[in-house]
């Protein structure tokens, strides 16, 4: 079962390497591009790639003090001849005193679609980020009303958190979530990895990702991904 990509909030965006960044905020409007490439295409624990390794890429534009759009693709392998993915989202990023929100909708799509249940589909975001010292915390809750494959509702919630190292290049991330289906494939997933800034706009991430349901299959064990992405 495929399920839906996320990655931590935006305070690692620029490290996270398993999902779409955002656009910059603050700026009147502007554009930045994202291409990249992981050992594996992880998402909330599972791989998205049969355990194969990932390339891909994005734009994403700044609207105004607090919106975004953008457009997300990579490469991805359901053994049914599905190949690629592609997420096409927008928002808008408010701040309410201490708290960063992130308020948004994103639409997933897939080229070569089998026949059969629609693997297309739409999900709504509601997060929200703060600083606690020098570490930033956050939760997110991800809704769709009709999951991949038309499999029902669905509901994704998750705590997660980062924090820089002092005098380093070096921030440390993790998260823990609950992934909701109508049927029998709920399952809670956690990861925690090592961010490491090459120069300006190249990080590399080294990440350990595991669920609470191997029975489900090798695509739900414990796994490590690295992975490179270049931000401009």
């Amino acid at each position: 079962m495929k399920t839906l990509k996320t990655s931590l909030l935006a305070i690692v965006a620029t490290l996270a390497l398993g999902g779409a960044a955002h656009a910059q905020d603050g700026a009147p409007f502007g554009l930045n591009f994202n291409v990249g490439a992981a050992s594996d295409y992880v998402f909330r624990g599972i791989s998205q790639t049969d355990e194969e390794p990932q390339i891909f890429g994005g734009v994403d534009a700044s609207i105004g003090s607090i919106g975004y759009v953008g457009a997300w693709t990579s490469n991805v392998d359901f053994n049914n001849g599905t190949k690629l993915e592609y997420d096409i989202y927008a928002g808008i990023k408010p701040t309410l005193g201490p708290v960063a929100l992130d308020l948004g909708v994103i639409y997933y799509g897939y080229v070569d679609s089998p026949p059969g249940p629609d693997q297309d589909y739409v999900e709504f975001k509601a997060a929200g980020s703060v600083p606690a010292g020098p570490a930033t915390v956050g939760a997110a809750v991800y809704y769709s009303d009709e999951f991949f494959g038309e499999t029902g509702k669905a509901l994704y919630y998750e705590l997660n958190g980062a924090v820089a190292i002092p005098n380093s290049k070096v921030s440390l991330s993790g998260a823990i979530g609950h992934q909701q289906v109508e049927g029998p494939f709920d399952y809670t997933t956690w990861n925690l990895g090592a961010g490491y800034a090459i120069a300006d706009g190249i990080g590399i991430d080294v990440r350990y990702w595991d669920t609470s349901e191997h029975d489900f299959g090798a695509l739900y064990d414990t796994r490590f991904v690295v992975g490179i992405k270049f931000a401009y």
